[in-house]
């Protein structure tokens, strides 16, 4: 099922982007601005991670002992490391976890009473999801900008910065393929008047209130 295409549950809204381009700062904004829902696949990822949850038990089956704790929790900075430096592992565990995540999002989205939601998936392309939204949305920001904003945000160098973008699709590939992009290379002024404008169209599109109520209507 197309979300928000067949008559049941919210319209969804995928948006995603590149490390340091301000993918979930727009969609926090949008989300506000508009009042609508908002699931965050990140925090998808944290909770099926959590111990004994469906993402921890398929990565128990996967990673040798030494990527959890004492007490059996998952050293997730030992992971993030291992999956960027090797992408053979990265596609392993993103074989077993994006589907455990598709599901929960579907769950979440099925539960809403809002008309529209927006998802946040930092691999929307990556991991095949387009078909699971009704419009999708690339933010997008200079190579140079994203590795600036990562270098401040993780303190790392521009050399780890650099490695870690390289391990998703370039933003450049992924402007192309959605239907949607906004730029936020500069100014966040100028990114909120392409924020809501953008807003407004899709509104617009799918038959919505343009802002404020956005519950599913009643007969």
């Amino acid at each position: 099922m197309t979300a928000g295409t067949s008559g049941q549950g919210p319209v969804l809204v995928g948006i995603t982007g590149g490390m340091g381009s301000g993918k979930s700062t727009v969609s926090r904004f949008w989300a506000s601005f508009m009042g609508l829902p908002r699931i965050d696949i990140d925090g998808v990822c944290r909770f099926l991670l959590e111990k004994e949850m469906p993402g921890w038990l398929a990565l128990r089956s996967l990673l040798p002992p030494s990527f959890f704790s004492g007490n059996g929790a998952l050293d997730r900075g030992r992971l993030r490391a291992a999956l960027f430096a090797d992408s053979g592992l990265r596609r392993e565990v993103n074989a077993l976890l994006h589907p455990l995540a598709l599901e929960r999002m579907r769950e979440m989205a099925g539960r809403l009473q809002e008309a529209m939601a927006l998802v946040d998936v930092p691999l929307l392309f990556e991991a095949g999801w387009q078909d699971c939204f009704a419009a999708r949305v690339v933010v997008y920001a200079e190579p140079a900008v994203c590795r600036r904003r990562l270098m401040a945000r993780d303190q790392i160098s521009s050399e780890e910065a650099v490695r870690s973008m390289a391990a998703q699709l370039p933003l450049t590939e992924k402007a192309l393929l959605a239907g949607h992009v906004i730029d936020n290379s500069g100014c966040w002024l100028f990114s909120r008047l392409q924020v809501t404008h953008l807003a407004g169209t899709l509104a617009s599109a799918f038959h919505l209130p343009a802002a404020g109520d956005n519950r599913v209507p009643t007969e």
